[in-house]
């Protein structure tokens, strides 16, 4: 299930591509979020998390290069995930250039971050289940 994006096209570096899987969307990111990118992610995100009874998962395995602005939608999405009850689970890849950053801000102790799509797939939504887990542990 694609959406592609109806305001502006996205930047060349980057590609969302969302599916459907047992239930969940998965929303796969190729490329690098900046802060021309942070918009369509955003908006990827909370289409997904709108269209899902359960969880969103967000791949972020495949993202060479992820700055402040896709950071704060990775905490806004997080945010509007918890606001309507469902679960945002990011797989970021241990030796992913993407998990660098988020662990000194310190948000992989507020995000659910897995190693794989399949390992957040397979998460329950118990409390602290993957949430504050960093890759690399």
């Amino acid at each position: 299930m694609s959406h592609p994006s109806q305001a502006e096209p996205r930047p060349p570096d980057l590609d969302i591509v969302s599916r459907a899987v047992n239930g969940n969307i998965v929303v796969s990111v190729t490329g690098e979020v900046d802060t021309e990118a942070a918009p369509a992610l955003h908006e990827a995100v909370i289409t997904a998390i709108d269209g899902t009874a359960s969880a969103c998962v967000l791949d972020l395995t495949t993202v060479d290069f992820l700055d402040s602005a896709g950071l704060a939608t990775l905490v806004t999405a997080d945010a509007y995930a918890a606001a309507h009850k469902k679960s945002l689970r990011i797989a970021v890849d241990s030796n992913s250039p993407v998990i660098r950053p988020i662990e000194i801000t310190g948000l992989d102790t507020v995000l659910r971050l897995y190693h794989t799509v399949g390992d957040a797939l397979n998460a329950s939504d118990r409390a602290g289940d993957g949430q504050g887990k960093s890759p690399r542990d």
